[in-house]
């Protein structure tokens, strides 16, 4: 696959890993779902998906190691299980949906990303109390659905965590661990799926460098890079591609 790949499908592939890996690293994974509409621009969406898999379970290892022991047991405890229930219904869907059903669903998604990023969606939805476990199960099985199709789950997770009034680490923390347990929950199915060929093995392990160094960058420059610029940009590129995939999709 990485034969056919020119000077732009490179540039996009290594732009949507390293932008997963510093929002991984030093945002709270708030857009970890940048990289497969991005990619689906051109490849199929289930290729993209199965693509970054591989790279994001390199992420989460380097992200844990980072940030070791700072997490919250108690609300990994609250919205794993949930999540790992959304990952058998979002594999049932990703069975059944075409590619053109999938670009539409990912663009879809890709939009309410956008849409949460520029209108608040997630503060509208903040509890006026700290969310208790069956919150958590709700917003982490919802997650576990959009992280299956798209390895979009930050938005719904976070409308949870961000209840909780967690430190910033502990935080950040928190969502590392979840995204691992996650992502190292749907290498089964996506295996079961017959997604991962030799040739998007073999692509992913290319890129896979860059997992580590974005990541890296993530946790060294949090505090240096103005969170503003970082997500104006990156939202700006995940709307694009939402909008793409929504008319390729649909026309």
């Amino acid at each position: 696959m990485f034969e056919t790949f020119g000077p732009t499908a490179w540039a996009i592939a290594v732009t949507a890993v390293l932008l997963t890996g510093i929002s991984k690293g030093g945002f709270g994974s708030a857009l970890g779902g940048v990289a497969v509409p991005l990619l689906a621009l051109f490849m199929p969406a289930s290729t993209a998906a199965a693509l970054m898999l591989p790279i994001l379970c390199l992420m989460d290892a380097s992200g844990i190691r980072a940030y070791w022991g700072k997490w919250s047991k108690e609300d990994l405890w609250a919205t794993v299980p949930g999540a790992l229930c959304g990952i058998v219904l979002g594999t049932l869907a990703f069975g059944l949906l075409s590619d053109r059903a999938l670009k539409g669903v990912i663009g879809t998604i890709a939009i309410v990303f956008v849409a949460d990023r520029l209108f608040g969606l997630r503060a509208k939805l903040k509890m006026n109390h700290a969310p208790g476990r069956v919150a958590g199960g709700i917003w982490g099985g919802i997650s576990g659905v959009t992280s299956t199709l798209a390895h979009a789950g930050g938005p719904p997770v976070l409308v949870y965590l961000l209840g909780r009034n967690l430190p910033k680490q502990t935080f950040v923390a928190t969502t590392v661990v979840f995204f691992g347990f996650i992502n190292l929950a749907k290498l089964l199915p996506y295996a079961a799926l017959g997604l991962f060929t030799p040739d998007v093995l073999l692509t992913a392990a290319i890129l896979a460098p860059l997992a580590p160094l974005g990541v890296w960058l993530g946790v060294h420059v949090q505090r240096l890079v103005p969170e503003r610029p970082f997500f104006f940009i990156a939202t700006a590129g995940l709307g694009l591609s939402g909008l793409k995939l929504l008319w390729d999709a649909f026309k």
